[in-house]
């Protein structure tokens, strides 16, 4: 037990590629992933978006020493970059550290085991730092990889703290996307998931490079079947960059663009910089660019101000788009963030409530979204065996389940859609049909 690691990842999928680049760096100390504590070691990477992540942070460090009796506890991730004291002050933790020194835990962590003292290292990002992450040859619980391509966000939305968590925006460079994407190929992956902080932000710092580039770096490599995009801002979507995503046929389409509010006034409160009628442009560009293309978002209710007016502007607006999925969060109070210091903060009971009623309308948007794939054909990348059938999901991500005997896992297989309800699709594999086979 004493040279295993276990991951306690909080927040986002940038999270999740982190604590497998924390991984792949304590495997030079020789210490082995395991899927279920104890461990020797257990790493808790904390999550700040919301006002419940100190919270969260907490409970999830004295779960991790409860688990694991007599290991090594490591504190990272944004919270603790956030806000070092706070993170320094909690005493479940031996080593504490900040995302920016994540390449160190290994060193870290020999320095703990030959001393038995504390460590605390939470260096401020700096403007102008370039991007940093270890090389990683894929996912460890996955049949999709996730790849984080950019980092840190130049945006200052008013809620958000983090740019203050993650620094400012930073680019993986082409030539290493090739070379990272070339070794999931290696080991069986089909389909590879470009994550960033701000991934539309791709490519700023690298002397013109752009989203676009990324994606094409990643689609040159044999093997690789599918490039699907994580969360995305709607800010340089230009219809030239629109059309070169749109000749890359490997890029799923699928493009979950965050809104957060449909109304204008609230837009300028957050300060997105974008207005309802620039976002609507943007998704009908997409979807005139890409077949059976499927738009996925995040809604902020209850935002400081926000009047029942707006709410139902968003609620109106979330009907025009007619999203795949939406992801509803009442908005939580960040300290450290202007909009914890404005005015007219609303009510959980009010907050609650819209989130119920948009999350109404959005759910008959999607039951009818989904009934209508009804009769087609698409090829599912199978990921999951569960009560005799398999799961996987289409290019443009539509859930689908077929009945199987066998696994198939890791294979891209047509299916044709035969029924579907509010939580995805059933279909069955057409007859003549080649397994795209990955290794596992």
């Amino acid at each position: 037990m004493m040279n295993t690691v276990y991951f306690y990842t909080l927040g986002c999928k940038v999270n999740t590629c982190e604590s497998e680049e924390i991984a792949e760096n304590l495997k030079t100390l020789g210490y082995e992933t395991v899927a279920a504590p104890p461990a020797g070691v257990a790493v808790v990477n904390s999550c700040t978006v919301t006002g419940e992540s100190g919270r969260k942070t907490r409970q999830t460090l004295r779960r991790a020493r409860r688990e694991n009796p007599g290991a090594v506890v490591i504190l990272t991730g944004c919270h603790t970059q956030a806000f070092p004291d706070a993170a320094e002050a909690l005493p479940e933790a031996d080593i504490v550290v900040g995302n920016r020194a994540n390449a160190l835990i290994p060193e870290y962590l020999a320095e703990f085991l030959s001393t038995s003292r504390r460590i605390v290292r939470t260096a401020e990002h700096e403007k102008g730092e370039k991007f940093s992450a270890p090389q990683v040859s894929g996912t460890a619980h996955h049949t999709r990889a996730f790849f984080k391509i950019q980092d840190g966000c130049d945006r200052f939305c008013s809620y958000c703290i983090i740019p203050y968590a993650k620094g400012r925006s930073r680019s993986r460079t082409l030539d290493d996307i090739r070379e990272t994407v070339a070794r999931f190929a290696a080991n069986g992956y089909k389909e590879v998931v470009l994550v960033g902080i701000d991934l539309s932000d791709y490519g700023k710092d690298l002397d013109g490079a752009r989203l676009s580039d990324a994606v094409n770096a990643a689609a040159s490599v044999d093997g690789i079947a599918r490039v699907r995009l994580g969360s995305l801002e709607p800010h340089n979507f230009t219809a030239e960059e629109i059309a070169r995503l749109a000749s890359c046929e490997k890029l799923c389409p699928q493009f979950h663009l965050s809104l957060q509010s449909g109304s204008d006034e609230v837009l300028k409160r957050m300060n997105r910089r974008y207005t309802a009628q620039e976002y609507a442009a943007i998704v009908g560009a997409l979807r005139a660019s890409f077949k059976d293309c499927m738009i996925t978002t995040d809604i902020i209710c209850g935002f400081p101000g926000e009047t029942e007016e707006e709410f139902l502007e968003t609620v109106e607006f979330a009907k025009k788009i007619r999203f795949e999925k939406v992801h509803i969060f009442p908005y939580s109070l960040r300290e450290g963030t202007r909009a914890a210091k404005m005015p007219d903060q609303i009510t959980k009971t009010v907050k609650d409530g819209r989130c119920a009623r948009l999350a109404e309308v959005c759910g008959a948007i999607r039951k009818e979204l989904l009934a209508a794939q009804i009769g087609k054909e698409y090829d599912v990348l199978f990921e999951t065996p569960s009560g005799g059938k398999m799961h996987g999901y289409t290019p443009n991500y539509m859930p689908v389940s077929v009945v199987s005997d066998e696994d198939l896992r890791g294979t891209i297989r047509r299916v044709r859609i035969l029924s579907a309800d509010e939580n995805g699709c059933e279909g069955e594999l057409c007859r003549k049909t080649e397994a795209i086979a990955c290794k596992f």
